[in-house]
């Protein structure tokens, strides 16, 4: 058994697949989960794991080269705004509707049991080298 890093097998095996270019969608518990992408639904109760918990332990494993979130969330929620402002000050903006959209082409779904709006965020996968 693993001993550090990301312990769920699914997610962990999603990411090692996971290729320059591919999208991986984070979101809350009440984003749309579109029928395209592989999904590892993480929601265990309202809140848990948190949006900010899984977000932060996916950048520890993950190249991230962009990132796109919904405008909404600056004034919905603060807490996830200055989240994903702190990690990507590069960070795309785009209407919540948008986002749906783009979310559809997404290689990988992780669903979080935050229960707040706007908890989403579309990354970009980078490489290492």
């Amino acid at each position: 058994m693993k001993k550090a890093g990301i312990l769920n097998r699914h997610l962990a095996g999603a990411l090692a697949e996971l290729g320059h270019g591919d999208g991986v969608l984070v979101c809350d518990a009440g984003m749309p989960i579109p029928s395209g992408p592989r999904v590892v639904d993480l929601a265990f109760r309202a809140g848990v794991p948190s949006f900010a918990e899984v977000l932060d332990g996916l950048l520890d494993e993950l190249v991230v080269e962009g990132a796109t979130a919904a405008e909404e969330v600056r004034g919905a929620n603060a807490e996830a705004a200055a989240l994903l402002d702190g990690h990507f000050p590069d960070l795309g903006l785009v209407p919540h509707e948008r986002l749906k959209e783009l979310s559809a082409g997404a290689r990988l779904v992780v669903r979080t049991g935050e229960a707040r709006p706007y908890a989403n965020v579309l990354l970009r996968c980078g490489v290492f080298f």
